[in-house]
């Protein structure tokens, strides 16, 4: 009989669990709007730019878009709190991981790369006994927090996309980038 009390009780849990609405709806970004985005990009330059912050609860997911051309200077960086998942979608270039920031500069707290973008960083202009590897369309890399991360060179200007997960809410949730408010 407490085997049967006890079996209806896990049944009725899992029932009531699998009936709960998500905290969360599913979040949809549509091609235009991540088209829309890198069209804002400079031809000769870098640009990153989050695209949407949705708070999903134990986490902030941000996904955005950057830009690199291949005559732009590139630069080194470290995030304290956010993972990114980079997916190649046009371009390559040579990425390193790992290692230790030369020169390394706290990205300023009011900054948009602070503020928007990954959190707290830090940035410089290279990085000393990382892993070197070539990076081309559909490639995906993920960048756990506290991982320096730079492009040494960038063969063809590249677009990619990237997921930034956010365990500490440190990014503003609800963010949407105004280039696509109507």
């Amino acid at each position: 009989m407490r085997g049967t009390l006890a079996l209806a009780f896990v049944i009725a849990q899992a029932t009531a669990f699998a009936q709960s609405p998500a905290a969360t709806p599913a979040i949809d970004i549509p091609k235009a709007d991540l088209e829309a985005t890198l069209a804002r990009a400079p031809a000769a330059g870098v640009m990153d730019q989050q695209i949407r912050v949705v708070d999903i609860g134990k986490y902030n997911v941000a996904v955005g878009v950057l830009h690199r051309a291949a005559k732009a200077k590139h630069t080194a960086i470290s995030h304290a709190q956010v993972t990114e998942v980079y997916h190649i979608l046009q371009g390559s270039g040579m990425l390193v991981t790992g290692g230790a920031i030369v020169d390394a500069t706290p990205v300023a707290a009011d900054s948009e790369t602070a503020k928007v973008l990954v959190g707290p960083s830090t940035t410089g202009p290279s990085i000393r006994n990382g892993r070197t590897r070539k990076v081309s369309p559909g490639d995906t890399i993920v960048i756990p927090p506290g991982v320096a991360h730079w492009f040494t060179s960038v063969d063809d200007d590249m677009n990619y996309l990237v997921v930034r997960v956010d365990a500490d809410h440190v990014l503003p949730a609800g963010y949407v980038n105004p280039a696509l408010k109507k």
